[in-house]
């Protein structure tokens, strides 16, 4: 049986970065990692053709670790963000000059950056099981034991399950996922744009629902397009000039004037979390622990912060205390008010600016002018974007 302090179940954004933070915060600290798809780039689900915003804070912290470097070409600054309301007068620009930081954040190509993280991975002192998927899971009063497909048997005092929305390992341990459906799903793709973007991200409120545009490097941005489920297929099917006009035509030419559109992909939107973060010798971290509504950009950002307090407690507690009911109490602990934050934060925007109510609309318009116009207003939101949350309970 192989030993080890810390098992992680998902080898994609999250395990893989959580994998790479213990061990550099830890070296002397035994690390496996079990990943049920090999890294062949688009083939792994967790590193596909989308683009993710990493909030300011997350860069800092993904800094320490040499997980994240500006230089990167598949990464790229935003500088600006727009937040408006089509057909209403209400916007609001939030700018990285105003907060004295470098950028608010950045935009990461997925496939590129999985690439990376899984390159650190195999140079590193870490354990890797892959393709392996967990078979049986015993636990123990001081560890627990993980039987996989691929016959290994392995122990480790702390279990972290970072396998995604999905999590097969969630089920083993019987711990439920409360959820609901938006009857809204996201449309993603590529797009090219006339002239450039300048780092300018959007944030666009439309009658079909809330578009994001993230810039990307070679002129492109980001899009996500939140529609109503019936439409998506509509969408995903015409052909790339009908797109294009169809995007113009709901987004306005405050972005500039879109040239190209690459493949499309939808996926449906949900608001879930996990019934507890925390199971015996076993902690629940990003998709695995909560589902939220891409409107404000936060889902990897909040995993992020899942790993920089489950990190922080690893480094804190002796190597034997790992996983004993003081260091999961303390996690999620930790993690409750942060998770709940996001998730009515999101949940409350979608219902805002969903909303088609006249009265709402303009409630929603004069508090977006109202943030164009101070600063002090202004301030939750940007500290929002660029992740400055309180992660704890205290």
């Amino acid at each position: 049986m192989q030993q080890f302090d810390v098992l992680i179940v998902g080898g994609g954004m999250a395990g893989a970065t959580a994998a790479l933070a213990i061990k550099k915060q830890c070296p002397t600290y035994h690390i496996g990692v079990i990943e049920a798809f090999e890294p062949q780039g688009q083939a792994h689900p967790s590193f596909d053709d989308r683009s993710i915003a990493l909030a300011e804070q997350s860069v800092s912290y993904l800094k320490r670790f040499g997980l994240f470097n500006p230089q990167w070409s598949f990464a790229q600054a935003i500088h600006q963000v727009h937040v408006s309301d089509r057909g209403h007068f209400g916007k609001a620009d939030i700018d990285h000059q105003h907060y004295n930081c470098d950028a608010l954040g950045y935009v990461v190509e997925v496939n590129l950056y999985g690439n990376e993280l899984h390159r650190q991975l195999q140079s590193a002192d870490i354990g890797m099981f892959c393709p392996a998927n967990v078979a049986q899971l015993e636990q123990k009063i001081d560890h627990v034991i993980v039987t996989l497909t691929t016959g290994d048997l392995l122990s480790g005092k702390l279990l972290v399950l970072a396998d995604g929305a999905k999590s097969p390992t969630r089920e083993k341990l019987q711990l439920g996922f409360t959820s609901k459906a938006y009857e809204q799903g996201a449309l993603i793709a590529n797009v090219e744009v006339a002239g450039g973007h300048d780092g300018q991200a959007f944030e666009r409120f439309t009658e079909h629902g809330p578009m994001a545009l993230l810039p990307m490097s070679k002129d492109r941005y980001s899009l996500v397009w939140c529609m109503h489920r019936d439409q998506l297929h509509e969408y995903q099917t015409m052909t790339g000039t009908q797109f294009i006009e169809a995007l113009q035509s709901a987004f306005g030419f405050r972005a500039g004037i879109f040239t190209q559109v690459g493949e499309r992909a939808q996926y449906p939107l949900v608001l879930g979390k996990v019934d507890r973060v925390v199971h015996h010798r076993a902690v629940v971290i990003g998709n695995a622990a909560h589902a939220i509504h891409p409107i404000a950009g936060q889902g990897f950002n909040l995993g992020v912060r899942d790993i920089q307090s489950l990190v922080s407690l690893i480094e804190k507690y002796p190597r034997e205390a790992l996983g004993e009911f003081a260091f999961t109490h303390e996690f999620e602990q930790s993690r409750l008010a942060d998770i709940d934050h996001v998730m009515a934060l999101t949940d409350g925007l979608v219902r805002l600016f969903s909303n088609s109510s006249r009265l709402v609309a303009l409630g929603r318009n004069c508090g977006l002018l109202a943030m164009a116009l101070s600063t002090r207003l202004k301030s939750p939101l940007a500290k929002q974007l660029m992740g400055h949350v309180r992660k704890g309970n205290k």
